[in-house]
């Protein structure tokens, strides 16, 4: 996965200790990708994985469409990985703990685009700030407490 070319970091800081900022990236990252949205983009673009699966509570496995956790440490990383037609990609969340109580969530992208197409869709999700647009607005979630509750099995 760090193979990978870098594209952006994002970080934001979440009002809440490590064990509550790491139930709700749990709770959200689940809530977030299992949309029926994410599902049809995934399958236009031909997404690996397609569809949601594998073990819950979320872990080393577990599948949403155009995501794999590929490693879970609990309470400090979450690492996703997927691909489709036009792009291989990683998604690291990383929780810091800070010494006034709060944590700093890190969502790291890394990505390949490969090919005419690839650098197409680069310029389209990438170079547009459409990407980092959805990545700051998805760690805006995480910075006041708020109600979160896990979805049922």
């Amino acid at each position: 996965m760090s193979l990978l070319p870098f594209v952006d970091e994002h970080v934001v800081v979440v009002d809440a200790g490590v064990e509550e900022t790491w139930r709700r990236l749990l709770v959200r990252v689940e809530r977030s990708l299992s949309t029926s949205g994410g599902a049809l983009y995934a399958r236009l673009v031909r997404a690996v994985p397609r569809r949601s699966g594998g073990v819950r509570p979320l872990g080393a496995g577990s599948e949403f469409p155009g995501f794999r956790v590929a490693r879970l440490v609990p309470g400090h990383e979450l690492a996703l990985e997927g691909r489709h037609r036009f792009s291989t990609y990683t998604l690291v969340l990383r929780i810091e703990e800070r010494s006034d109580g709060r944590c700093r969530l890190r969502a790291e992208t890394r990505a390949v685009f490969p090919g005419a197409a690839g650098r197409v869709y680069r310029a389209l999700v990438i170079g547009s700030g459409g990407h980092a647009l959805a990545m700051r607005r998805m760690l805006a979630g995480y910075r006041a407490p708020g109600p979160v509750t896990p979805t049922a099995p």
